[in-house]
């Protein structure tokens, strides 16, 4: 029987006179995937840093069942440090010898085992984005919070970084809540996708099976639908 992580009850978050999350439940099961998308300003990165964490919300409530988890986030931009190598970025320059260890594994889990020594400026845009991934699993989180990480991405490059990440979430058994406007994405990498609508959640869909195209397709369709229709 699959367990519950996290359950958001209510969650309302306002900005002066703006309301950014309005009334907003939601339900995170261990291990599970779930892709959050809508409109922009739709209140989708609201709730992400609400879990996070980063953001206390007006009203509402959060539960993570069991007691807060370690959890990590990555964004769209990659925030790498230029003055430091990609293993330090990693173990943010500690010298311990199990932390370097555990920087090296991290980064050839993510294919950037022959890139300890080099800087950010020499990589591109794909790696960089792995080394952000390496650096957000250091902590061994059991929840991972993905804030468009890949939207700066060209096709191909974003296409290898979902394998990879999907991988990485399976490898690693963990719960993983995603961000994009690309309902492409979400349907490919997601097992259940939120529709944010009018700054509250009011549509799911969830996927069979997320490698087979025509079901991705299908999926993909019927929530643009749902987002379409929330600007018409």
């Amino acid at each position: 029987m699959t367990e519950t992580m996290l359950t958001v009850s209510q969650l309302t978050k306002k900005y002066a006179d703006k309301t950014a999350l309005s009334n907003a439940n939601l339900q995170i099961d261990q291990g599970e995937f779930v892709a959050l998308v809508g409109m922009s300003g739709g209140g989708k990165s609201t709730l992400l840093r609400l879990i996070a964490g980063l953001e206390e919300p007006t009203s509402g409530v959060l539960t993570f069942a069991g007691g807060r988890p370690v959890i990590r986030v990555m964004f769209q931009n990659d925030r790498l440090l230029p003055w430091m190598t990609v293993l330090q970025n990693v173990t943010f320059k500690q010298q311990a010898k199990s932390l370097q260890q555990q920087g090296q594994k991290m980064l050839a889990l993510v294919g950037l085992a022959d890139f300890t020594d080099v800087y950010p400026a020499q990589l591109s845009g794909g790696q960089k984005q792995r080394v952000a991934l390496a650096r957000a699993l250091m902590a061994r989180p059991q929840l991972l919070l993905l804030d468009e990480p890949l939207g700066a991405l060209d096709a191909l490059t974003r296409r290898n970084m979902q394998d990879l990440i999907l991988s990485v979430c399976q490898r690693q058994q963990l719960t993983t809540i995603l961000v994009t406007h690309d309902v492409q994405e979400a349907a490919r990498m997601a097992d259940r996708i939120v529709v944010i609508k009018d700054h509250t959640n009011l549509y799911e869909e969830r996927v069979r099976d997320h490698q087979d195209p025509a079901e991705v397709a299908i999926v993909a369709e019927r929530v643009l639908q749902e987002i379409v229709g929330e600007a018409s």
